[in-house]
This record gives C-alpha cells, structure tokens and sequence, in this order.
C-alpha cells in the first residue's frame, strides 16, 4: 500500500528550520540588534531597495522574507536563473494592480541577481525607480561588477559575513531541541566533539551545517541514535583531522609551519598549513604567522617577503575561502626558499634592550628641530650637516644619543639582498663612521 510523506519526509531539513521572525534570526550582528540597520528599517517601517551581498548560507534570503512580513508587504520571489523578461513584466503587473485594489506594496526578492542579464536588469530599472517595487537581491558575488550602475545606485549594498562556528553551534543546537520542525523528540543525542566538528566544517554555511546534520540523524536512527564525529564525517565526506583550535595541536602545527617555513622546506610547510586549513583553522592567523615569520626570519635577506604574506592575507579577505588557499600556499612556498637572515629580528632586540636600560636618552642638539627662536638661540639643529652637501651623500655625523656614541646594533648576514645591506653600511660604517667591529 502506498503512503503518503509527511511534512518533515519532503520539506528539507534546513529550510524547516528557517526562522518565521526576526529574534530568530542567528548572526549579522553588525546589521542586527538594537541600533542597527535592519532594526532601525523595521522601527520606521520603510523597507528600501536592497542588495544583500554574502556567502552561501549567511541568511539572504531568510532575511529579505522576515523584512517582507514586518512590513506587511506581498512577497514575490523572482528567479533570476530560472525566469526572463516576459516573466518580469508579469510580476511587475500584479504589483501595479495589486497597489491599485488594495494599496499592498511588494517586496520583490530575485535571487542570485548577479545572473539577471542586463535587458533584464534595463527593464526592471524604472519599475524599481518609481515604486512599483521595492526591490531585494541577493548574491554572491560583487555587485559592484554585476549590476548596473543605475540600478546600483538606486539600492543600498548590505554585507552580510559568513556565520562564525559559534553562530552556527547556536542554529544546531535549536535544531536538535525543536520538535515540531526539527530533530527534537527523536531519542537523538550528539557529542559536543561531533558538534564542534560540523560548525567548523560547515565554513559559515548555515544550509551545509543543516544538511550534513540532516544526513548524520538518518545514519544515527538507523544505528544507536547517537551523533558522533565518524558519523558527521561520513555526511560531509571530510575526514575528521586531530586538531582543537584552542589546544596543544593547534599550537604544535602552527609551530611545525613555522619551522618548516624557517628551515627552508616548502613541502613540509604547505603540509602543515594544508593540515591547518582542512582543520577549520581561521586562514587570517596562519596569514598573520607568515607576515611576521617574513620580517622575523627573512628580514631584508629578501625585501619582497613581507609584501608576498601581506598579499596573501589581503587576497583571502577578497576571495576567502576555498579559492584563498591557493594564496596561502603560494606565499608559504616564497617565504621557504627564500634567503633566511634573523639580523634584523636581533637588531630590534639589542636595540628594545638598550632602551631598558639606559631610559629615555635625550636626542643630540644637532639633529633637532629648532620651530621657536628659543630654540634656536639654545642650539637646535645648528650644527646639523646636510648629508646632500656632502658627496655621495654621506657625513660623519652621529644621530645617536651622546651615550651611545658608535653603537651598532643591526649587523646584516651575507644571504640575499642583505649582503648588498651589508657591503653599503660596511662601507659607511669603516670609510664614514669608524664605527665598533662587532663583538666575536
């Protein structure tokens, strides 16, 4: 005999559980909350056209139906994948009549609006111009090169950011407690290990978080109701790596790339950085460990260093991820062959322990400035030399404090672009200077 699916058997899982009002809603705190952008459209009641840019599974849809209820406006989806101008012009037709008959204003929401082409795009300008609609996109990609100018202009750009693990913890949670519309009443438990593991892996995606967690309960039902980590790898096909973000294996990795990058081994370093990555390690603080390694541990032996790991960390904040991994990588690979100097590192050292211990040394009278005539009749500046007087621009002239007259502290290595460093100051330093040999 043939039955019929119930309503949890044909609605997926994820959008069941989308929240029906606001203070449901999980995450965008920066445009949510009192104070904030959403807050303040809803206490005014005027709705303006909007585009909501952001990642897959941030809440841009879910956030376009809650402002459509709260202001009591007719909801009218648009497929900008699915449907073409002649369907636009229907749509805009029942919101002039609409607004005829009964005064109801429409929200029309287009989806994935960065694939309206621009006929479309053309035809929907004028409507959205006068009022007809108010219009609410979303996508993914930047507006700024997908949409016309002047339809651009005419809507407010919202940024909406992935939802941290944190958030996501939250939405899971709610899940498996909800009966009515989620997993709760089942008999279902779950590790805190197998939970932690699918916020991170869910890369801000609150849809794949859902839909993995989805697939790990029909796996538990089937089995011992229990949700753990193997389960929650088999939904989302990811092995669950050893690694706890806030424990010893976050910091022996984070070590290892560290190392590996300083003994010159790029294949171990992309190892250990993959190892990170794949873990749900935040990309920012591996990036934020090269761009100190390239000024700790390679110094100016190469110059480009620091703007290699400066690129990188800026090309993941425009692309994120997966396609900034490849970024990463590439700088750690620059950042291992490069020529390795710490002379810089031990310059900054010497030079933070001198001020220690000899205090706030008063700067020579010469190479002051001298703005008031006091000043000026007390010696500032005066004898000062002009080193572009002199040739080659060079001038025996101390800029050291008196007390540490001739005291050197950076004594650059022979590798890379350093030794050039040092053939210039050895040359200033013994012609010029006179300065100390360094100490054996």
């Amino acid at each position: 005999m043939k039955t019929s699916l119930n309503h949890h058997d044909t609605v997926p899982l994820a959008e069941r559980m989308r929240p029906r009002t606001l203070s449901q809603f999980v995450g965008q705190t920066h445009i949510m909350g009192p104070g904030r952008l959403i807050s303040g459209l809803i206490k005014t009641g005027t709705i303006p056209s909007m585009i909501y840019w952001g990642p897959p599974g941030s809440g841009k849809t879910t956030l376009a139906r809650l402002l459509a209820a709260q202001s009591e406006a007719y909801f009218e989806s648009f497929s900008a994948v699915l449907s073409g101008v002649k369907d636009l012009r229907e749509v805009i037709d029942r919101a002039k009549y609409r607004r005829a008959a009964t005064g109801q204003a429409t929200i029309l929401f287009i989806d994935e609006i960065h694939r309206f082409n621009k006929a479309q795009q053309d035809a929907l300008l004028p409507h959205v111009e006068a009022g007809v609609v108010t219009l609410l996109g979303a996508t993914t990609e930047n507006p700024s090169f997908e949409v016309i100018s002047a339809l651009l202009s005419r809507t407010r750009v919202v940024v909406l950011h992935p939802l941290s693990s944190e958030e996501i913890l939250v939405i899971i949670h709610r899940t498996l407690e909800d009966e009515e519309n989620g997993l709760g009443g089942q008999g279902l438990t779950a590790t805190d290990e197998a939970l932690d593991f699918l916020a991170q892996t869910a890369d801000g995606d609150a849809r794949v978080a859902l839909n993995a967690l989805a697939s790990a309960a029909d796996l538990a039902l089937a089995g011992n109701k229990v949700i753990d980590q193997e389960l929650i790898a088999e939904a989302v096909q990811k092995k669950a790596l050893l690694y706890d973000k806030g424990g010893e294996e976050h910091y022996n990795l984070i070590s290892a790339f560290h190392k590996s990058l300083r003994g010159s081994d790029p294949d171990a370093a992309l190892y250990w950085m993959a190892r990170m990555i794949e873990s749900g390690e935040d990309p920012f603080y591996i990036a934020r460990r090269m761009v100190r390694f390239a000024s700790e541990d390679i110094g100016v032996a190469d110059v480009q260093a620091l703007q290699v790991a400066l690129a990188a960390m800026e090309a993941v904040r425009f692309v994120g991820l997966p396609e900034g991994n490849l970024a990463l990588a590439e700088a750690a690979v620059y950042l291992a062959a490069a020529p390795k100097s710490n002379s810089l590192y031990k310059a900054y050292g010497k030079v933070v322990e001198e001020i220690k211990k000899s205090g706030a040394l008063p700067v020579p009278l010469h190479i002051r400035n001298a703005p008031t005539k006091l000043m000026d009749r007390l010696g500032y500046g005066r004898t000062y030399k002009y080193p572009h007087d002199f040739p080659h621009a060079l001038v025996d002239q101390e800029y050291l404090p008196e007390r540490l007259d001739g005291r050197v502290f950076y004594y650059p290595s022979n590798r890379g672009f350093e030794k050039i460093i040092k053939e210039r100051l050895d040359y200033i330093r013994t012609k010029v200077k006179s300065r100390n040999e360094p100490e054996s």
